[in-house]
């Protein structure tokens, strides 16, 4: 047997099938995993005594008497595994319960008798074996069998189901999705009670083997937008992916564009959410984010509160949401633009008070802005990086001693310390951390078109991304709908700025199945 080795894990690629003798298997075994620490390996071998049959621990010896039923290798590795499912499930019932007539093959035998797992299944691919091995799998060979018992004993350490850190509200439900693929599964299915609800699994990256899911409701969800789902994950063969952040940016179409076409959530209740009205998740293990398509700007500003709480408070967040995201990206630039450019729009009461703020500072608007734009982001890279209750207590701290002590020190004027700090306010307003972090990062380029051009400048900016935002679309679904036309404005404004009471919102976005458009009726 080769020993040329594939690019998949390093697993041998010149056979990949079972040998019936066991030995060559148990070898090709030790060398996959040599100098592995964490690997559990042992061999037993059956015997028979009289009428008795009955199993011992023959590790590392190959001696098989004329009494011998057979062997078997069992292997998995400490730590992702559930070992005392595999003594209860496999040892034991080979070992003190074997209960099997005379007659069959211990391969028959332990398939039809003995085993005592109902997720256990049979392999015939060596690769596939030692995929299952890493995944947290066990593996039973078994002597003068071309094949190989694979049992689900995945224990892998994870988190509890948690309440979202990055997602708070006030009502709802409190848990969230970690690590672990199946808990994330298994939390949108606790939601949605449907044999409709499909889940298509496979791996992503040669190395690491990621597992992900594709979930969607059957007729619901348009098949069309599910197979570009499926070739945007099969597009790219990479080594490792280990969140899914790392996989949306393999699926973008335009990597330049800023602004993000998935919508990211750790919330289960929003994901199911999601799929009801006909969209994709993507679920990834390792990651406590799933990824939703398409998204939308709508979709991007709404949140899980929006359906649990009265209808006129909903609408009236989602305005300041709206009205957060003008001031984050152009409120700087917009002062730096009056004051510089156009001081006869600024009331005069105003105006002398900008004055009298500046009379002391040696630095132009512009510096002033950008200094404080920097240092306030800044402050707020440091505080996520720092422990949880050390970080909150740096922002809020560092923030008021570092800006009082400025403008102390006459480097910035108090208005421009409002202003800077009203706009960090409007884009944590802003529920996804994605989609604001474009809006924090544009507000840069408003400051230099003011700086230059004033409200020329200013206006020609907010245009050009208007522009930009006009011509994106999700998965073929416009990224401003429901404001465009083309069909995606006819039942989206139940859902948009103003959100209707939930009787009144009757049909499904535009990017559902036209067949099942229709969400609520009366009895």
């Amino acid at each position: 047997m080769g020993k040329d080795r594939d690019a998949e894990g390093g697993i041998y690629s010149a056979d990949s099938r079972i040998d019936k003798d066991i030995d060559a298997n148990i070898s090709r075994v030790k060398s996959l995993f040599a100098d592995w620490g964490d690997i559990v390996e042992r061999r037993f071998t059956v015997r028979r005594t009289g009428m008795d049959v009955y199993a011992e621990d023959t590790t590392g010896s190959a001696d098989e008497t004329s009494a011998s039923v057979g062997a078997i290798y069992v292997v998995y590795i400490d730590g992702l595994c559930d070992n005392g499912l595999i003594e209860d499930t496999i040892i034991k019932p080979v070992t003190w319960e074997w209960r099997h007539e005379h007659g069959s093959s211990l391969w028959e035998a332990m398939d039809s008798f003995e085993t005592q797992s109902a997720d256990i299944k049979a392999e015939n691919d060596f690769k596939n074996v030692m995929f299952s091995i890493l995944k947290g799998d066990t593996a039973v060979f078994v002597s003068d069998a071309d094949q190989a018992f694979v049992v689900s004993s995945k224990k892998l350490p994870v988190r509890g189901v948690e309440e979202s850190s990055t997602e708070g509200g006030m009502r709802g439900p409190r848990d969230s999705f970690n690590e672990s693929i199946r808990t994330s599964t298994a939390l949108i299915r606790r939601r949605i009670k449907d044999t409709r609800l499909k889940l298509i699994q496979n791996t992503i990256g040669v190395r690491s083997r990621t597992e992900y899911g594709i979930m969607y409701i059957e007729d619901i969800a348009e098949k069309k937008l599910v197979e570009q789902v499926k070739e945007r994950m099969n597009e790219y063969e990479i080594d490792a992916i280990f969140d899914s952040g790392m996989a949306e940016h393999l699926m973008e179409k335009k990597w330049y564009r800023p602004f993000p076409v998935f919508q990211s959530t750790t919330r289960p209740d929003k994901a199911a959410a999601a799929l009801a009205d006909g969209r994709v998740v993507i679920v990834f293990d390792n990651s406590p984010e799933v990824l939703i398509a398409p998204a939308t700007i709508n979709t991007l500003f709404q949140t899980a509160d929006d359906y649990y709480n009265r209808w006129p408070v909903a609408t009236f967040a989602r305005i300041i949401r709206y009205i957060a995201a003008f001031i984050a990206v152009g409120l700087p630039g917009f002062y730096i633009a009056v004051t510089c450019y156009h001081r006869e729009v600024i009331p005069d009461k105003l105006l002398y008070a900008i004055a009298v703020a500046r009379n002391q500072l040696s630095f132009p608007i512009v510096l002033e802005v950008l200094i404080m734009e920097l240092l306030f982001e800044l402050l707020r890279e440091a505080g996520i990086r720092l422990p949880s209750q050390l970080g909150n207590t740096i922002g809020v701290v560092g923030g008021l001693i570092v800006g009082q002590a400025a403008v102390e020190a006459g480097i910035v004027s108090t208005i421009v310390v409002i202003v800077v700090a009203l706009t960090a306010i409007a884009s944590f307003a802003i529920p996804n951390e994605a989609f604001a972090s474009v809006f924090r990062l544009l507000k840069f380029l408003t400051i230099l078109a003011a700086a230059f051009f004033g409200l020329y400048g200013f206006l020609l900016v907010m245009l050009l991304l208007i522009y930009h935002l006009a011509g994106l679309n999700s998965f073929g679904v416009p990224y401003m709908a429901p404001v465009v036309t083309c069909g995606y404005a006819e039942d989206g404004m139940e859902d948009f700025v103003i959100r209707k009471p939930i009787k009144k919102i009757i049909f499904r976005p535009a990017w559902a199945n036209h067949r099942e458009r229709r969400r609520l009726r009366k009895k």
